[in-house]
């Protein structure tokens, strides 16, 4: 591998051409003159340099792009070859469609989480660039380079699936907060061992693994208040899935990406991203889930035929059976659909000003919900207890109020403290002591987990 000092994106891809670094520089000098750079005339040991960590000044960066997409059959950017000011783009969501690169820009991301905290100064992709980066990832084939050491055997790509499966199960008990920094490890752990090599027996296994640790890892920053850095892992989730042959493991994720839209006050990014995932969805669970995501995302606009058209699709397929369900997407049933009628409810009540009874699918959500989902049970309770304030059943809502707030008192997840804040609302009429100790309570949870970081 090359050193840290190196531009490792620049020698790999060099690499994947089986170009040497002579004829890298003859080409470079060709596509200069055919673009009209006639002083441009690199030689072997100015592209060692380059390798070496050496910036070249323009128009390099974008010639030797050109050359190098065109050696590999791959569209690629001064960015993918880390050419660009900053180096490796650790602020982009793009990732190199290479193995090895693209796992050394994973790498790059959870030093930057765990060790350097650059939350600050992450950007939260937004528009064009979310959808357009999605889009890609969820088409996108890598080139592997061929190395006689090897990251992954049985033993170890058993240990991964493994670990993944007790941090989701901790994950969906707990909340993001107390496991996210040792999912964000082992995620480090998986890069360094992918950039060593990935044996071909076991490609489909490890990226299938990666992919749900990717997943986790962003569900687990967005539930921490860190949407920024969550962006960075599903968008890596897609690329592994993607690699691991699993289209609809990569549409699974885009549908974290669309509900972190809609929690952010996005709706339009969520409805792009969701088009995106409804032509890729092939299996009847992920075109529920789709189409329930969907619906709920109508519902937040105040549309109520889109959202019920949606919805209703949701309810069909659910009814017709979804066959074979993978594990990664089995947490999507009749519960969780309940759940996504009940908040799209709520919405419609605040838009038409009509007393909707979101109380009835919360109640049909936890009535339905499995063992193991406590942080999903919890925002239940809370959305159940401040549809029963809305619906003016202030004994029932008030009884409700402190389940929930028990709870959620368990639960380390800025999600479900962000769900108290409608609680609050629902309780803002109403001046009774039973409310206002409900409101006390309520306030004092919120602000032990704040909802507004921005990375």
């Amino acid at each position: 591998m090359p050193s840290r000092s190196s531009n490792a994106h620049l020698a790999l891809w060099i690499a994947a051409t089986g170009l040497s670094h002579g004829e890298i520089a003859r080409r470079i000098a060709a596509e200069a003159i055919r673009q009209g750079h006639r002083q441009v005339a690199p030689d072997t040991t100015r592209v060692r340099r380059w390798i070496d960590g050496e910036r070249p000044r323009p128009p390099v960066p974008s010639l030797l792009a050109a050359v190098i997409s065109d050696a590999v059959g791959q569209p690629l950017t001064p960015g993918d070859l880390g050419l660009t000011a900053a180096g490796p783009a650790l602020n982009s969501i793009q990732l190199p469609l290479l193995t090895e690169a693209a796992a050394q820009t994973l790498a790059g991301w959870t030093q930057m989480d765990l060790f350097l905290d650059r939350r600050d100064t992450l950007k939260l992709a937004l528009g064009t660039p979310l959808i357009l980066a999605a889009e890609r990832m969820l088409g996108g084939t890598a080139r592997q380079l061929n190395r006689t050491a090897k990251g992954f055997d049985t033993d170890t790509t058993a240990a991964l699936e493994e670990v993944t499966t007790f941090f989701t199960k901790a994950d969906a008990s707990k909340g993001g907060g107390l496991y996210r920094s040792a999912i964000v490890a082992q995620l480090a752990e998986v890069a360094r061992r992918i950039q060593d090599g990935v044996p071909a027996s076991l490609k489909t296994r490890v990226f299938a693994a990666t992919a749900d640790l990717a997943a986790l890892a962003g569900w687990a920053s967005h539930d921490s208040g860190r949407y920024a850095t969550a962006q960075r892992y599903w968008s890596y989730g897609i690329y592994a899935a993607s690699e691991a042959g699993l289209a609809d493991r990569g549409v699974e994720i885009v549908t974290r990406m669309s509900h972190q839209m809609i929690y952010l006050g996005h709706p339009q990014d969520a409805l792009g991203l969701l088009a995106l995932a409804a032509k890729k969805a092939t299996l009847p669970a992920t075109q529920a889930l789709v189409a329930s995501q969907t619906g709920r995302v109508h519902a937040a606009l105040g549309d109520e035929q889109h959202a019920e058209r949606h919805l209703s699709t949701a309810d069909e397929l659910l009814a017709a059976g979804l066959d074979a369900v993978p594990v990664w997407v089995d947490y999507f049933d009749a519960a969780e659909h309940a759940g996504a009628r009940a908040v799209s409810a709520r919405d419609l009540a605040e838009f038409h000003g009509e007393r909707r009874l979101a109380s009835v699918h919360f109640t049909d959500a936890l009535r339905l919900r499995r063992p193991g989902f406590e942080r999903v049970k919890v925002m239940d309770r809370i959305g159940l207890a401040a549809a029963l304030l809305a619906e003016g059943e202030l004994e029932r809502g008030s009884a409700a109020a402190h389940q929930a707030l028990d709870g959620a008192a368990r639960v380390d997840s800025t999600l479900v403290a962000s769900r108290l804040n409608t609680l609050l609302d629902a309780a803002r009429p109403y001046r009774t002591g039973a409310v206002d100790e409900i409101r006390t309570r309520a306030a004092d949870l919120t602000a032990a987990h704040p909802t507004t970081v921005a990375a």
